[in-house]
């Protein structure tokens, strides 16, 4: 404790320059200060300080040695401040935004959360446009995609599946396509992202230096919902999660088509603001999100070319 004594006597001497506001900051008096410094200095042997009538001025060492001990004394303040998080009741309200389509899989589980933390009230943003956490208040995020941000931490969640749709009565009218590029031949539905206006790149896998499937577009829309309703009635063939599909292939209303020319899985990710200090209303919910979101995340298995009503989840 004695040597606690001296690194906090030292740091702070070294931010404030002088022992008088160190002892002001520390609770002790000036000559406690400078005597913990100068214990300190005696247990290095290394002067830290230059004392002179008028200022204090670190020496190289001391520039170096404080850089050091100021690390260490934030780490213990961190350790301190977790343990007495730990104690608190999560409380208070917890903006969480998220596409449009999470609401399949928040939904299911939001009970169990709102029993469990009934003192945090959720305000939840359904939107697909990208959202700044820091700048529009937002505690936790779902997304998928890149995340340049520095700002913000990342715990990512299973992967999902993105999968090529259409109804049996669109493929008993136009046929199967086999491969990607009998999609040429077919009517497709796009997702155009909300923030750049590009459309979806669909998931194919193709032989090396075959061209990209040229797709024609009988109608784009910038929202999962719609076009997966645009390809339930009979529009075209449409790019959606595997989630989202899920229900309407279990009931023989959607189904899925070159599934054995797909690649290229995706994940969602939680992401919340960098913080020295987390709340325990944001820790709670990024565990509990990642513990139980996508628990039982649809696993289409089939045969070998296998696209028809007999493929299940």
């Amino acid at each position: 404790m004695d040597r606690l004594t001296g690194l906090s006597a030292f740091v702070r001497t070294a931010e404030l320059g002088s022992f008088a506001a160190a002892g002001r900051v520390l609770g002790l008096s000036p000559s406690a200060v400078g005597k913990a410094v100068s214990r300190l200095e005696s247990q290095l042997s290394v002067q830290l300080i230059q004392r002179t009538t008028r200022s204090l001025r670190l020496t190289e060492e001391g520039r170096d040695f404080h850089e050091r001990c100021r690390r260490i004394l934030d780490d213990l303040d961190d350790a301190q401040e977790s343990l007495l998080r730990t104690r608190e009741a999560p409380r208070g309200p917890l903006r969480l935004s998220c596409p449009i389509i999470a609401y399949h899989l928040l939904l299911p589980i939001l009970p169990a959360f709102m029993e469990r933390y009934p003192e945090i009230t959720l305000d939840l943003d359904f939107t697909d446009r990208i959202v700044d956490l820091i700048e529009e208040g937002v505690d936790v995020a779902i997304r998928s995609g890149q995340l340049p941000d520095s700002r913000l931490m990342v715990r990512t969640l299973r992967p999902f599946r993105l999968l090529l749709m259409a109804t049996p009565a669109y493929l008993a009218r136009h046929g199967t396509p086999r491969c990607p590029r009998d999609l040429a031949n077919h009517c497709s539905i796009g997702f155009r992202y909300p923030n750049s206006g590009k459309i979806q790149t669909w998931p194919l896998r193709r032989p090396e230096g075959e061209p990209e499937p040229r797709l024609r577009y009988v109608l784009t829309c910038n929202n999962m919902e719609a076009l997966r309703g645009a390809v339930l009635r009979d529009l075209g063939i449409g790019c959606m999660p595997d989630f989202l599909a899920e229900a309407p292939v279990l009931a023989g209303d959607l189904v899925p088509v070159l599934l054995d020319h797909l690649d290229a899985p995706s994940q969602f990710n939680l992401i919340w603001p960098s913080s020295r200090h987390l709340s325990p209303k944001v820790r709670v919910l990024v565990d509990f999100l990642a513990e139980r979101l996508f628990l039982s995340t649809p696993c289409l298995s089939h045969p070998q070319g296998q696209t028809g009503p007999g493929a299940k989840f």
